[in-house]
């Protein structure tokens, strides 16, 4: 059974931190790539990480690149998102998702029910 729950969103200052933690069924982590997209208001939906394999192999978006990363903690069945130098085109609705794999045009297969970051001075 493939169950995803996040936590961690909020209110943070442009240019700050924020850390999204997802917890993973066993069964999600041993069968899907594990992963994160967002959605704003009048958005797409956006992927923009994702992690897969043992040793474990990393994809992210071009907006997020070498701003945002995504671990992985077998032991405690936890998917994280670390995401530095918040910017106002960050506010989203991010979602913990599973995928069948990592990919910028692979759609998500499951998700969790959503945790919201905003931006703002």
């Amino acid at each position: 059974q493939v169950q995803l729950v996040e936590s961690g969103g909020g209110l943070v200052q442009p240019g700050g931190s924020l850390r999204l933690s997802c917890e993973v069924s066993r069964f999600a982590l041993d069968y899907y790539a594990i992963g994160w997209f967002r959605q704003a208001p009048g958005k797409e939906r956006e992927g923009i990480s994702c992690i897969s394999g043992s040793p474990a192999k990393t994809y992210y978006a071009d907006s997020v690149k070498a701003r945002f990363t995504i671990s992985r903690n077998n032991r405690k069945n936890m998917v994280s998102l670390q995401m530095n130098s918040l910017r106002p085109g960050d506010p989203a609705v991010y979602y913990c998702a599973a995928y069948v794999a990592c990919g910028p045009q692979v759609d998500a297969a499951y998700w969790g029910q959503g945790t919201q970051v905003t931006v703002s001075s």
